[in-house]
């Protein structure tokens, strides 16, 4: 049986939100409009529904009954719906899929810092921001290579 202390809880949604941030952070300044608040509302929210959880749970002490899992799997299904609904489809070209992913992405850190997982949490958010920084650099490195060459009637030619 899991008790949570009050200083516990603290921890665990102030790493959240922390880390949610730092993600946040990178996202504000690549100009997108789901920031830090953002970021940090989705690992403080999926923190505070594992820790929910787990109080409930151990109140219960009936492992049959309730499921430790169940509520961080309704949090991952929650988090497709608001990224689906980041996601537009304009004029041939597809927007805040990558902002969806790092939502979605973003409650697991979260739900790890609610089950106390914090060194699993810090390599998620530096795995993210990895993926959001130096990714980004190569894709732009190959963007700028590729668009070097236009089609024209089905034939390459440089752009001078």
């Amino acid at each position: 049986m899991i008790t949570l202390t009050t200083t516990a809880i603290i921890v665990r949604i102030a790493i959240a939100i922390g880390l949610g941030m730092v993600i946040g952070l990178e996202r504000t300044l690549t100009g997108k409009t789901a920031g830090m608040r953002t970021y940090a509302m989705i690992t403080l929210g999926a923190s505070l529904f594992v820790i929910i959880s787990e109080i409930v749970i151990a109140s219960i002490n009936n492992a049959l009954v309730a499921s430790p899992l169940a509520i961080p799997t309704a949090v991952i299904t929650g988090i497709g719906f608001i990224g689906a609904g980041l996601i537009i489809f304009q004029e041939n070209k597809i927007t805040g899929l990558t902002t969806a992913a790092g939502l979605w992405v973003t409650a697991g850190v979260g739900i790890a810092c609610g089950f106390g997982l914090y060194t699993l949490a810090i390599i998620a958010t530096i795995a993210v921001l990895v993926i959001f920084t130096i990714m980004l650099f190569i894709e732009n490195s190959f963007r700028k290579h590729f668009n070097k060459f236009e089609h024209d009637n089905g034939e390459e030619k440089i752009q001078r």
